[in-house]
């Protein structure tokens, strides 16, 4: 049985690319890439920049400066990861470090407290303290998977 890990990198199609760099299959799929990334930035972009338009100036009305210099700080932020961030695996660490425990502990936790008034059931009852206790549960998930993910960057294993 070979070992193949040795020679896969984290960029299937930089492995792909080993074989065959001028593979018209290859370059057509990295094209393919490349158009769908270029096309998924401004989808992804108008959520974001309008979160943070609520988040920051809840009560401004809309206005244009503010929209161009969010998207512009947005796409420089972009920019710097794709230059500085070696390759993808670490884009899906972070994703799924942040990610999973919000939508698993966190924001059900959250939610129940929430949406529960106070006058039905105290924040001192039963349930509401597990649920806080389930919040910071997820926190915690949170906090150990991003020092695992940094430490490991530090010390530049695999």
């Amino acid at each position: 049985m070979s070992d193949y890990t040795g020679y896969t990198e984290a960029e299937l199609l930089h492995t792909y690319s080993k074989v065959d760099p001028l593979d018209s299959l290859i370059l057509c799929v990295r094209l393919a890439v490349l158009v769908a990334v270029t096309l998924t930035v401004p989808v992804v972009l108008f959520p974001i920049r309008r979160a943070l338009m609520q988040l920051l100036f809840p009560e401004k009305p809309f206005h244009w400066l503010r929209h161009i210099t969010i998207a512009v700080c947005l796409l420089f932020v972009v920019n710097l990861l794709v230059i500085f961030v070696p390759n993808i695996r670490d884009i899906f660490g972070i994703t799924g470090a942040t990610t999973a425990p919000t939508l698993i502990f966190i924001l059900p936790g959250l939610f129940y407290i929430r949406i529960i008034p106070k006058n039905q059931e105290p924040m001192s009852s039963r349930p509401k303290i597990q649920a806080a206790c389930f919040t910071t549960l997820g926190f915690i998930f949170m906090i150990m998977s991003l020092t695992f993910i940094g430490l490991d960057w530090m010390s530049g294993e695999n």
